[in-house]
């Protein structure tokens, strides 16, 4: 038998090795069969009647063997040659590209060419999450929502995700055409400055590419995922140079997300790393953007998206990965990781994935190849700094508040030795507005570790005197980056939600311990140490005043600048000023008791006959030293005013502030 070739398949071989049914006049007859045309018709002279079917012929008994062959050939023909149209196609595009522009279903040869793409594509990736499968046991995977086509009755992906993350529509657009370039260009430069060089998402020449394709002579049509980048990068970067809700900057944003959202549907179709970019834009802006969107719904989709993907698996065969294929994986993991962790804290909230489900290394440094001296990549020690917030808030937060850890003190404090070093650690040439950034989240992490929590829900001295100390370098902090207009001091409303929570503690601390925060003598930390081989607890931070102001002065200026702060806030997301009315009500005693002593100090021992110190009733001037459980007192501090005996105790009116209740009862939108 001859080989088979692709000759052979164009001109097959036609062989006869028995009869086939007779014609109408050879049916009595004995007919042998013989092509094209039998013996019998041959002598009557009828060969071309018997080599071709027609009426002669019994219904469903045509014995034309050629006839049925040149059928049959037909239609081999036209399977070969859709076969062949499908290879060329497949090998033409990229499978991982979702395709640039939706097929019309009266066009059928566009629609199966979109369906084998597809096909290709979801075969691909699953053979990759095959293989992650099998070494880790377990992964969802939804990649058969590719099969979904965007039209206008269909509901897709996209259309859920804003179905369920939006709060208030964004306008529709007020133009159709391109901003100025020199504006573009400006905000793009901000968001890689300000927001990619932390969150490196996407490459940012991807970005410079895409602008230098909408800005030249002949503009270049782009994908929907490439229009999506484009338009959120200029929202993003608008918003976070808005001082207010009424200004230009925001009106620009929400124009900009008007041009975005037609191309939703492509740009957050299922089972594509674009995907997992543009969700990720969105909630970048959802935090700038609360009154329209809601972060913590679309950084879930955002992390449910990743674990689609796999993304929270490095591939086992990443040895044959190509490595700076392999880091930008990395990368957009990771950046989703540190987004999630961010916005869960801030909202007192479980994590979207717990981290004994990722097995994914950290990057390399995002480096400038082209320079000699190229600047330190940020976004790693961010990771790490995610990394360590996370696994004390995993622990302290989300724990079975029923088993209380058996050394919690010790627990915290080697929480905080990690996130010294870490800060140890930093680069010496980060840029400022990173280096103070990051200074803002060490005094965050510390306040947030040390507070009481479902699973040390004890206080002890010192720990209240590292949260006084590190909530008003924080307040002080952040009052100058609200009220400051340069572009490098942009804030999101999670700041003001933040600013929140460290005045919240700092009144927590003065309602219990007041004489002990109070006091301006510096106690070492040595001092607090109940035992030989304990964790030594972390040192009080250093003062930029040089201990020129006493506490008393300190704390009243933290109050005050609380409120400030999220009165600026307020200018910009209206839910600040619900937070700064908060905090009014929650800090009026305290602050009436802060007053007091001053007038006391001031006045000297004669300033208890003050008409402000007499107005007050005993327990608004009062102060605590030992903790709610009495078997957990610390050594007290030497006290500047004493407290009568028939005050001294715990008034469970006093109580630390639950930030999740506040929090969860209305004052959040994000």
């Amino acid at each position: 038998m001859p080989p088979r070739s692709s000759s052979f398949t164009d001109t097959p071989l036609l062989r006869v090795s028995r009869p086939v049914s007779a014609c109408s006049r050879c049916r009595a007859a004995k007919c042998d069969g013989k092509l094209p045309a039998c013996t019998a018709c041959e002598k009557a002279g009828r060969e071309n009647e018997c080599s071709s079917a027609n009426d002669q012929f019994a219904r469903g008994k045509e014995r034309s063997y050629v006839a049925a062959l040149e059928l049959r050939i037909e239609k081999l023909e036209k399977r070969l040659a859709y076969a062949r149209s499908r290879k060329a196609s497949v090998a033409l595009h990229d499978p991982d590209a979702p395709p640039a522009i939706e097929p019309s279903r009266k066009d059928s040869l566009a629609f199966i060419r979109a369906a084998i793409l597809r096909k290709a594509a979801r075969n691909r990736e699953n053979s990759d999450v095959n293989s992650l499968v099998s070494d880790f046991g377990y992964l969802s995977v939804s990649a058969t929502t590719r099969d979904f086509e965007p039209s206008e009755v269909n509901l897709t992906f996209a259309r859920v995700v804003l179905a369920a993350s939006t709060n208030d529509p964004v306008p529709e657009p007020r133009t159709s055409t391109l901003p100025p370039e020199q504006t573009a260009r400006d905000l793009v430069k901000f968001y890689q400055s300000s927001f990619l060089a932390l969150y490196p998402a996407f490459s940012s020449s991807s970005l410079t590419i895409i602008v230098d394709s909408l800005y030249q002579e002949s503009p270049r049509p782009l994908t929907s995922p490439q229009y999506w980048l484009f338009w959120m990068v200029l929202a993003v970067a608008s918003a976070a140079r808005s001082r207010s809700k009424s200004d230009q900057n925001y009106q620009d944003a929400l124009e900009y997300v008007a041009r975005a959202l037609p191309h939703a549907d492509r740009a957050l179709m299922p089972g594509y790393l674009t995907q997992i970019q543009s969700l990720f834009l969105l909630t970048q802006y959802a935090m700038l953007d609360p009154a329209h969107f809601d972060s913590w719904n679309l950084i879930g989709f955002t992390a449910r998206a990743v674990v689609d993907l796999g993304l929270h698996q490095d591939p086992p065969n990443m040895s044959s990965m190509d490595q700076e294929d392999l880091d930008a994986r990395r990368r957009v993991f990771y950046c989703v990781y540190a987004l999630d962790r961010a916005i869960s804290m801030v909202h007192a909230r479980a994590f979207s994935f717990y981290d004994d489900a990722i097995s994914v290394e950290l990057p390399s440094p995002n480096t400038d190849k082209d320079s000699d001296r190229p600047p330190p990549d940020p976004s790693v020690p961010l990771f790490k700094l995610r990394q360590l917030q996370s696994g004390w808030y995993q622990t302290l937060v989300q724990g079975d508040p029923d088993d209380p850890l058996s050394d919690g003190t010790a627990f915290i404090w080697q929480k905080c030795l990690e996130m010294r070093e870490w800060a140890e650690s930093l680069p010496t040439d980060l840029p400022a507005a990173v280096r103070e950034r990051f200074e803002l989240e060490l005094h965050y992490s510390y306040v947030y570790c040390i507070a009481p929590s479902a699973r040390v829900p004890q206080l002890t001295a010192h720990g209240r005197k590292l949260i006084f100390e590190h909530a008003i370098m924080y307040i002080d902090k952040v009052y100058e980056m609200a009220k400051a207009s340069r572009d490098s001091a942009f804030s999101t409303y999670h700041d003001a939600l933040r600013a929140f929570f460290m005045g919240s503690q700092f009144v927590a601390v003065l309602r219990d311990a007041a004489d002990t925060v109070l006091s301006n003598t510096r106690t070492p930390a040595s001092f607090y140490v109940q035992g030989q081989g304990q964790i030594p607890p972390p040192p009080l931070p250093s003062r930029n005043d040089r201990n020129s102001v006493d506490n008393l002065q300190r704390s009243l200026q933290c109050l005050e600048r609380v409120k400030l702060t999220l009165q600026v806030y307020g200018e910009r997301w209206e839910n600040a000023l619900g937070l700064k009315g908060t905090f009014e009500v929650m800090s009026a005693e305290v602050l009436e008791n802060l007053k007091a002593r001053r007038v006391m100090r001031d006045m000297g021992a004669t300033g208890v006959d003050h008409p402000l110190v007499q107005q007050l009733q005993p327990q608004q001037h009062m102060t605590f030293v030992s903790g709610p459980n009495p078997a957990m007192q610390q050594p007290s501090m030497p006290q500047q005013h004493p407290v009568p005996p028939a005050y001294q105790g715990q008034d469970p009116r006093w109580m630390n502030v639950d930030l999740t209740r506040i929090v969860h009862g209305g004052h959040h939108s994000g």
